[in-house]
């Protein structure tokens, strides 16, 4: 077999896919090492992606060319569009998918790439010369040789198994951890800490008494997560809703002496906002239930997974307080739920480009940087595939900002403030999340899939087409004007919204709450424009104020974010700083000035102070 390669992916989970798909289709000779070739793209935890946020990150890697979006469309069972009755820029996909197809959907997506080679082994080890990762050492002894190299290991870095006072070495239930790979990274100087997840017990959907359940339907008017448009769902699969009670609280807290997560044996830290079901009798005493949200696990299985139940407890007290729960009176558990500790790398060690700062040419995408998800391991898999293919080929590196995407808040957040738990994305991060909205992916972010090799020319060509249409309507709302006569006003009372007194334009016609674009395309007969095209200049027109508002803070903080900081730069010898803020910058070695200022602890004085310096 070969041995030697331009790159080498360990980890064939969702950043393991795209960092090699990435990679392989820039024309780089990749090999991709994983522990099992049945387990590409296996989804360890609930069979669903998007969600609040996390669609925004999926939407983003499709637009860069990423495989995510297209392989949920195509595998995909349910659609749902979350926060509706919320603003446009907050609104969400999330879709279930068959987790079998998915899988199988991947792996042949991965075996067809032309410039990739798949491996099934473990790697134990990261071969190091001169501070510069040569390679990789698998477990039966071979050696493997690249330039760059790309870790997603996933939960597997000397993960631990729990269930009830019973644990066992494991990356996933039936699968084992990465032990020596683990010790490797910690013998290479990187600064390690312990995490913790879990999952929820598989439940045998032929034991559920789904006439108990509030069912849930999925959306008709749903929209694919990929921007090529292609709906491959024809028949939508209902998930179910039931909640937990009293009797449910009771059990649960009787054996929490059986919980490794309260008896002391669990000392890692846990994902806050997808607590286990312990976590949450115990921390929210005051509400009477909790919902389980039952999503099917495929088309061709009985298996259903109960969102919401995620525990480490024993599988007799699982079973105990499933059947206390309303149409889970008989439910069988298919597998059980577990906890899982695992260890990370201080994300504050990688670059805004996910290489590491202590071993060139060594990048670090997924769960290994602290995260939690899919969608996040995807989108760091993606960014870290393109960078080391750009270190490959000379081409100057991705490095996304926070006020273009979603993918940059993510990698920003990481690489500047570090996180102490798994990290999680929400809206709520993205500072310009108005500019930032799911439907607009493409727009900002195609260019770059396209300048790096991933997304074709006439997907380019297409999304240049959509701008420019978008600025022909937007500019034709701005320069049209209507008069007061009695003609315009009655028609105007005749649409629901006041007469005019004064001459307007159609974008300010537009701005009132009560109006849509499409009434004001009806009346003053203006046709011939996209659906996508119209929805655009809505949401621009109507939202004028509050996005010119941002455009212009960003503007201002593009002042210091360009401002590069030298790679070497030594902060001891600058007055006026104090030795913790030097300290925290020689830690984090931030790129550019704006990187510098989001350290969390370095001062607004501090960054006029280093602004001063650098001018000098």
């Amino acid at each position: 077999m070969k041995r030697t390669f331009d790159a080498i992916v360990v980890g064939g989970g969702h950043a393991g896919i795209e960092a090699s798909s990435s990679l392989s289709r820039m024309g780089v000779n990749t090999l991709l090492i994983t522990k099992h070739l049945d387990f590409i793209g296996y989804m360890s935890c609930n069979p669903a992606v998007g969600g609040l946020a996390k669609g925004h990150l999926v939407r983003e890697i499709d637009a860069l060319g990423g495989r995510m979006a297209e392989i949920t469309d195509r595998t995909a069972i349910q659609y749902r569009i979350l926060n509706r009755s919320k603003g446009i820029a907050v609104r969400s996909l999330r879709a279930q998918v068959d987790r079998l197809s998915y899988r199988v959907l991947m792996k042949k997506v991965l075996e067809n790439e032309k410039n990739l080679k798949l491996f099934q082994s473990e790697v134990a080890s990261i071969i190091v010369k001169g501070k510069k990762a040569v390679g990789v050492k698998i477990k039966t002894g071979e050696e493997f040789y690249s330039k760059v190299v790309i870790l997603c290991p996933g939960t597997f870095l000397n993960g631990r198994i729990h269930v009830g006072f019973v644990s066992f070495p494991g990356g996933r239930f039936g699968e084992t951890a990465s032990i020596e790979l683990a010790n490797n990274l910690k013998e290479l100087g990187f600064r390690i800490m312990s995490f913790k997840t879990g999952t929820c017990a598989r439940l045998d959907g032929k034991s559920i008494d789904f006439k108990k359940l509030e069912v849930q339907e999925g959306d008709t008017d749903y929209y694919p997560f990929s921007f090529s448009g292609k709906k491959y769902l024809k028949k939508q699969i209902p998930c179910y809703i039931t909640y937990t009670n009293k009797e449910t609280h009771k059990i649960i807290l009787d054996n929490l002496d059986k919980s490794p997560l309260y008896t002391g044996i669990i000392k890692s830290t846990g994902v806050r906002y997808c607590p286990s079901i312990e976590d949450k009798v115990v921390k929210f005493c005051d509400k009477e239930r909790h919902q389980v949200f039952l999503e099917p696990e495929g088309r061709g299985t009985f298996e259903f997974y109960p969102n919401g139940l995620s525990t480490s407890l024993p599988i007799e007290v699982q079973e105990k307080f499933l059947r206390t729960i309303p149409g889970l009176e008989n439910a069988t558990i298919l597998r059980p739920g577990y906890g899982i500790e695992h260890l990370v790398v201080d994300p504050t060690q990688v670059y805004p480009t996910l290489e590491t700062k202590i071993i060139e040419n060594l990048f670090l995408a997924g769960q290994i940087n602290g995260t939690t998800g899919y969608e996040e391991a995807a989108s760091q898999g993606l960014i870290a595939g393109i960078n080391a293919g750009c270190k490959i080929l000379g081409l100057s590196p991705l490095i996304l900002k926070r006020s273009n995407s979603y993918i940059g808040v993510l990698i920003d957040d990481l690489t500047t403030k570090g996180t102490n738990e798994p990290y999680r994305m929400f809206t709520s991060r993205a500072e310009y999340r108005l500019l930032l909205r799911d439907g607009n992916a493409d727009l900002r972010l195609t260019e770059f899939g396209y300048r790096y090799g991933l997304v074709s020319r006439k997907r380019f060509e297409e999304v240049k087409r959509l701008k420019e249409r978008i600025h022909e309507l937007k500019e034709k709302f701005e320069n049209t004007f209507i008069t007061p006569s009695k003609k315009v006003n009655d028609t105007l009372t005749k649409i629901g919204t006041k007469p005019i007194k004064k001459k307007e334009s159609l974008a300010s016609l537009l701005k009132r709450p009560e109006l849509n674009i499409e009434k004001i395309l009806e009346v003053f007969k203006i046709d011939g424009y996209e659906e996508r095209v119209k929805e655009e200049v809505e949401y621009l027109i109507k939202y004028d104020g509050f996005l010119k508002r941002q455009e212009e803070e960003i503007r201002k903080l593009e002042e210091i974010e360009n401002i590069r900081i030298p790679e070497n730069f030594s902060y001891r010898d600058i007055p006026g700083l104090s030795n913790e803020i030097k300290e925290k910058l020689e830690k984090i070695k931030p790129r550019t000035l704006g990187m510098a200022s989001r350290i969390p602890g370095v001062t607004p004085s501090a960054i006029s102070i280093l602004m001063i310096y650098l001018k000098r």
